[in-house]
């Protein structure tokens, strides 16, 4: 479970490759855009695999690559995949974790990132167990966007679950603060109620309404991001998940990473 440290210190911060925009990097790929990240003053740096654009890219020798033009950075990264950890039917994908734990450690990621899925009572932590045994990257599942993996309830449910098994510490929680206002969710009742499961958070709020709301960067001066960053844990890295000024990228992602650093 996530720890927590004094207020004074500096928080990791991560770019998500998406803040650079979808078709921008599908274009030009994930390494086009790591200079960026290294002179922004990022920690880290999230690849999305639905960002790809061709299946090559998830082989073990293109992932390597990307992984080692990471870490000549100074980077670390987190691998960030679609894939649910269960199946609509409840059940445990442990085919698709096995997949995803491989590409992730061919990456040399820190974090895996999944989505819940439709979890529905049985965690089976110790399946999860095996499947992760031996592997370099930490598990961590999202809250989505929608009733079934955007819930308060189904991630209470989700770690009663495993401490009942006795796997508590299988995994971990991304906290995407957004992705809450979709489900009809409110992300501050989600980090009161979260935040000692939470390692890694998706930095982003919304505007919109219903279906129709798209991400955009959280007001510094909003009371309600300080105070989720305040209950959240500060040894959670904080992710820019939203959209990076096109015009300005650079410099924009210099301002987010050093106000997300000390918030």
């Amino acid at each position: 479970m996530a720890g927590t440290s004094s207020s004074g210190d500096a928080v990791e911060v991560v770019v998500v490759a998406s803040a650079f925009g979808a078709q921008a990097v599908r274009r030009a790929g994930h390494a086009a855009w790591l200079d960026t990240v290294r002179r922004a003053g990022a920690s880290g740096f999230e690849v999305r695999r639905e960002l790809f654009s061709h299946e090559a890219e998830a082989s073990f020798e293109a992932l390597r690559a990307l992984g080692a033009a990471i870490d000549a950075r100074g980077l670390w990264s987190v691998y960030s995949t679609p894939t649910a950890l269960y199946r609509d039917d409840g059940g445990l994908d442990a085919a698709a974790l096995a997949c995803a734990y491989t590409e992730a450690d061919a990456l040399g990621a820190r974090w895996l990132k999944l989505q819940l899925g439709g979890f529905a009572g049985q965690a089976d932590g110790a399946r999860i167990a095996r499947v992760g045994a031996g592997r370099r990257a930490r598990l961590v599942v999202e809250n989505g966007q929608g009733q079934g993996d955007g819930t308060i309830a189904r991630f209470e449910a989700l770690f009663a679950a495993l401490a009942q098994e006795g796997a508590a510490d299988v995994l971990g929680m991304t906290f995407d603060i957004g992705n809450w206002d979709w489900a009809g969710q409110a992300s501050l009742d989600a980090a009161r109620a979260l935040a000692r499961y939470v390692e890694y958070v998706h930095c982003k709020s919304s505007e919109g309404h219903g279906a129709r709301r798209f991400p955009v960067a959280p007001k510094a001066e909003d009371p309600g991001i300080r105070a989720i960053f305040g209950t959240l844990p500060r040894t959670a890295p904080r992710g820019i998940e939203f959209p990076l000024d096109e015009h300005a990228i650079e410099d924009d992602a210099k301002r987010h990473v050093a106000w997300l650093a000390a918030a």
